[in-house]
């Protein structure tokens, strides 16, 4: 799971500001899927929404720390917003784990990642920018003529319904952004998705959440998957324009497959390497598209 939704109006600084946050981006991208691999290594344990709610779980209390959101106050709006955004991060987050059950990471990432192009291709509303769709679906294709024996349709209708989540996710942190200071919001909205994955982690993990070194590997993959990375791309969101920075996250697919490759020894053929690829491509290319347009997210 994939990025943080956020995106704040950055500016262009020296060169050498600029390639530090690059390389924050790149550690973001890398510490988020050595978190996906070590949930996929804790899978046959509590299973994929025992880790979704160790996840939000651990994710939720850290944000809550740093935080410190205020309980009083808010709006019936603000309110409405902050649910929202908690339900759809809990439904993002238990579909993309159930895809990674049935899907190799980096092709689950790849099909997920087509969420937030579509939305990209949708927001510049240029012909440009529909192009950049056919390559995607180019890429799928490929994905799917180079390894139909590791596809299977709950796999991709997991993948799909987390590429369309997590376009809802981006749409909802832009509306808790206009509705609550700092990180009040994500936080409020980390403890209600918490809340949401409990009666479902809880019955698919059943007596794993005993055991401590699991409940100690389920932190860890909440620091790595969530905290880590919010953390580094807000940095680097000082530093880079939302275009730049929208490009730089298109290459989570790539970043996903070499974990998938080094950490759980999923190899991937060329043809589906070059979909991959394809779809990297189109994300970069309608992010590109639509860089003059006003972003969708102020603050997370």
């Amino acid at each position: 799971m994939t990025g943080t939704g956020a995106s704040v109006p950055g500016a262009l600084g020296a060169p050498s500001a600029r390639v530090l946050a690059v390389g924050l981006v790149a550690t973001g991208l890398v510490c988020q899927e050595i978190g996906a691999s070590l949930a996929v290594l804790l899978f046959p344990q509590v299973g994929p929404l025992g880790m979704v709610m160790l996840r939000l779980v651990f994710s939720a209390l850290i944000l809550l720390l740093i935080a410190r959101p205020a309980w009083r106050g808010h709006s019936a709006r603000a309110w409405r917003s902050a649910l929202l955004l908690g339900g759809v991060l809990a439904l993002m987050n238990g579909l993309f784990y159930l895809a990674l059950s049935e899907l190799p990471l980096g092709v689950t990432v790849t099909i997920e990642v087509l969420g937030p192009l579509t939305l990209a291709v949708i927001v510049a509303q240029t012909r440009t920018a529909w192009l950049w769709t056919l390559v995607a679906l180019a890429g799928i294709l490929a994905l799917g003529g180079g390894g139909w024996d590791r596809l299977t349709l709950p796999g991709v209708l997991f993948a799909l319904g987390a590429a369309a989540s997590w376009a809802g996710y981006i749409l909802a942190s832009a509306r808790v952004g206009r509705d609550f200071v700092k990180l009040d919001g994500l936080a409020l909205a980390m403890a209600f998705g918490a809340l949401l994955s409990l009666p479902f982690g809880i019955a698919d993990a059943g007596p794993a959440l005993l055991r401590i070194d699991l409940i100690a590997l389920g932190a860890a993959v909440a620091v790595l998957s969530s905290t880590i990375p919010y953390a580094l791309e807000l940095s680097a969101l000082r530093r880079l324009t939302p275009a730049v920075f929208g490009v730089l996250m298109s290459l989570g697919p790539a970043t996903a497959s070499a974990a998938g490759f080094v950490l759980l020894g999923q190899h991937l053929s060329a043809l589906e390497l070059t979909g991959i690829a394809l779809v990297i491509v189109a994300s970069a290319g309608a992010v590109w598209a639509g860089r003059t347009r006003p972003a969708l997210e102020p603050t997370v």
